[in-house]
């Protein structure tokens, strides 16, 4: 499950419960109905933090519950299913209006690591935590809106290879090097004061929070398109 909290300009929204934050569809829907509230209560100088409780940050999809749908093609039915509800949070956050950070106090594996990606900007622990994807390794392949923010949010071809083709396991300082991540700091708590940090720089700007959003998406037009969130409309909201 999750929980929001608001504090002045910030919306902190916090993964709790289990220690390795598997996204299954009550974990989903928790984080749909969350983004659906800070939505609602979005202001001009609105911030999201996203983070967690426990060792990982998120585990990725619940495939554990995936497998005990008794048989190989009830399994396969169940993970299409996360994939298909899983796809509103990367739009919704990339259509949230206002600045979004994933403060990452853990692991961020596969779909963990896609939901982190889906946040303006990241932020890791430099001793402890890694971005993963997994898939090759489980024999999955990659929804096609995993594979366009990759490509969208990651300005390296060769980061995106090693990350999707090597599985390479990437801990904070590596993630600063590679451009995938913001900053990398040591423990739990700098992780989220540094969040705190540049959130309070973001919120300082007073941006319109629904011109952010429509710049945002245009700034990655590929994942926009593929997760239905097309639209020109131009917006001149001080004029």
């Amino acid at each position: 499950m999750c929980t929001v909290e608001e504090r002045g300009n910030f919306f902190i929204l916090t993964l709790i419960g289990n220690d390795d934050h598997r996204l299954g569809p009550s974990l989903i829907n928790s984080i749909l109905k969350a983004l659906s509230q800070v939505k609602a209560q979005a202001f001009p100088g609105s911030v999201l933090i996203t983070t967690s409780h426990g060792k990982f940050f998120s585990n990725g999809f619940d495939l554990p519950w995936a497998l005990t749908a008794g048989s190989v093609s009830a399994a396969r039915d169940r993970l299409n299913h996360i994939i298909d509800i899983f796809k509103p949070v990367v739009a919704e956050l990339l259509s949230l209006p206002m600045p979004t950070i994933a403060a990452i106090t853990g692991h961020a594996a596969a779909a963990g690591f896609t939901l982190a990606l889906s946040h303006d900007y990241l932020i890791m622990r430099s001793d402890r935590g890694v971005l993963y994807m997994r898939e090759l390794d489980l024999g999955l392949t990659l929804p096609d809106y995993f594979m366009a923010l990759f490509k969208s949010k990651i300005g390296s071809s060769l980061a995106v290879r090693d990350l999707i083709l090597r599985g390479m396991k990437v801990g904070g300082e590596a993630a600063v090097r590679m451009g995938v991540v913001e900053s990398a700091h040591q423990g739990q708590d700098a992780v989220v004061n540094a969040a705190v940090r540049l959130g309070e720089q973001l919120a300082g700007r007073n941006w319109d929070g629904e011109v952010y959003a429509k710049v945002r998406r245009s700034l990655y037009p590929e994942v926009s398109e593929v997760l239905g969130l097309t639209g020109k409309a131009i917006s001149i909201s001080k004029l």
